[in-house]
């Protein structure tokens, strides 16, 4: 037996573009998630117990946030990226080798929050343009929690 074909207003060239930049998203939050839980188990300092648990939060709230991207690119019909090297060929997020100090790490969780919300902006205008609504709602969701992030964090640097 046959899969049905996928009918929700969408056409299928449209959806796979909708998917691949979706997919950039999933991966640039992956990297995140994978860097804020690598700086919330590294941080030291004087404000290591606000960054320990704020990181904490913010890693959680990326675990669940990529399980939903990678259920909207499935339900628009494409295979969601699992794997390292998927995600480091989509990302833009710069890969932390080391272990920064805290304010370091601050300043690299801003851009990379920053990066996030620009890559789901550009998402975003293909998404419109489709009358893709849910995941254009999903991208604005993930805009504003980034563009958020970011300046929270930022705050911490003044």
């Amino acid at each position: 037996m046959s899969t049905p074909a996928i009918n929700i207003g969408i056409n299928e060239a449209t959806r796979a573009e909708i998917a691949g930049g979706v997919a950039r998203v999933l991966a640039d939050s992956y990297s995140l998630y994978l860097k804020t839980h690598n700086f919330h188990w590294n941080v030291t300092g004087p404000m290591f117990n606000s960054l320990h648990m704020m990181f904490e939060e913010q890693y959680t709230e990326l675990a669940t946030a990529v399980d939903e991207i990678a259920e909207r690119i499935r339900a628009l019909g494409e295979p969601a990226p699992g794997s390292y090297s998927e995600y480091q060929r989509l990302t833009s997020i710069p890969e932390e080798a080391g272990v920064p100090e805290a304010k370091e790490m601050i300043r690299q969780l801003v851009s990379d929050h920053e990066t996030v919300a620009r890559t789901a902006r550009e998402v975003f205008a293909r998404a419109d343009e489709a009358h893709d609504e849910p995941t254009a709602d999903l991208l604005t969701q993930r805009m504003q929690l980034h563009e958020k992030t970011a300046w929270m964090l930022r705050s911490m640097l003044e």
